[in-house]
């Protein structure tokens, strides 16, 4: 895991290669595995693939989501509000657990944030995507991951530029 983890990093850039069906089964499933406050699985998932609807999806934000248009993959977390009051906890934990099974298939990826972000002056993009997606209501949408193969390389973090300034140990400003 610690591997997958180093080299992982924000993917915007994509090949125009397909997603192989047993990769998009395998996402599928990891999403489904992930942990969720009591065992409530508020969260909800809509796997995109349409090039046209993912273009549409691009133009969710102002700025921050334009790359999703050559994604060969979008997917939608969204969460039931009046289920768990920890949807967006829930909704973050699967969103990061796909981002790093996309990460060990040889994907990319990038979390495009869509809660309390706008798509313009009148409306949010949570409206936005729940228009083009016909999303009920009672759902919120939290994020948009986007996936395919990596048409960019990114250095690694080096270990040594880590923050571990912000760890501490037995309590604020106890260091080892």
């Amino acid at each position: 895991m610690i591997e997958i983890l180093r080299e992982r990093r924000s993917i915007r850039k994509y090949k125009d290669k397909e997603i192989e069906p047993d990769k998009i089964e395998i996402l599928k499933e990891a999403v489904l595995r992930s942990p969720s406050s009591r065992g409530i699985n508020p969260w909800v998932f809509i796997f995109v693939d349409d090039r046209e609807l993912l273009h549409k999806l691009s133009l969710a934000k102002e700025h921050g989501s334009s790359f999703l248009k050559d994604a060969r993959l979008g997917v939608v977390v969204c969460g039931e509000e009046k289920k768990s009051d920890c949807w967006i906890e829930d909704g973050s934990i699967a969103s990061i657990i796909l981002q790093l099974t996309a990460q060990s298939l040889g994907l990319g990826s990038c979390w495009i944030q869509i809660r309390n972000r706008k798509h313009s002056e009148k409306k949010s993009a949570e409206e936005y995507v729940r228009e083009v997606l016909k999303i009920p209501e009672d759902l919120r949408v939290l994020s948009i991951i986007s996936i395919g193969y990596p048409d960019e390389k990114k250095r690694k973090i080096k270990k040594e530029d880590l923050m571990y300034e912000k760890i501490y140990f037995n309590g604020f400003g106890e260091r080892r």
